[in-house]
């Protein structure tokens, strides 16, 4: 049972809705990433926090230091030492000294890590859309915006009573 289907409209809370929809968000978010995460395994034998570790690297063609990618994909330093340690035995990512800084390295995707990681994203963006497949284009935009106005609504500090 999910998270959504145990509100069964008996709660005593004053804003119901607003923790249906909270549910329904929660729901959805885990139903696509356990689709995604299945595919990237069946595919493409990898795992989300790989796949994630590359995309930060796609978009950092110089690369990143560990402590960066650390910060970046809010895991700790030690989870993305294993995952970097992985993908350079694969030949996927390489490491290089950086200058100054005996302790830190430099993290790049190399020509092959960048070209299996373009198919990848090219099926997870195909993942994503179909997920979306319900909706119309008007219906996502409507979304995106909604849920921006949260986002936007969350960022901003809390009043107390």
């Amino acid at each position: 049972m999910d998270k959504e289907a145990r509100l069964n409209g008996t709660t005593p809370a004053q804003h119901p809705e607003a923790l249906r929809l909270w549910l329904r968000m929660l729901t959805c978010t885990q139903l696509i990433e356990t689709q995604v995460r299945t595919q990237l395994r069946d595919q493409f034998d990898t795992t989300l926090p790989r796949f994630d570790l590359m995309a930060q690297l796609e978009r950092s063609p110089d690369g990143l230091k560990m402590n960066e990618l650390s910060r970046r994909m809010m895991v700790t330093g030690g989870n993305v030492t294993g995952i970097t340690d992985q993908l350079v035995a694969e030949g996927l990512v390489e490491r290089t000294p950086v200058p100054g800084d005996r302790r830190a390295f430099r993290i790049k995707l190399t020509p092959k890590g960048r070209e299996q990681f373009i198919e990848m994203a090219h099926q997870h963006e195909a993942w994503i859309v179909e997920a979306f497949g319900g909706l119309t284009e008007k219906e996502i935009a409507t979304l995106h915006r909604l849920l921006g106005k949260v986002k936007a609504h969350t960022q901003t500090p809390l009043e107390t009573a």
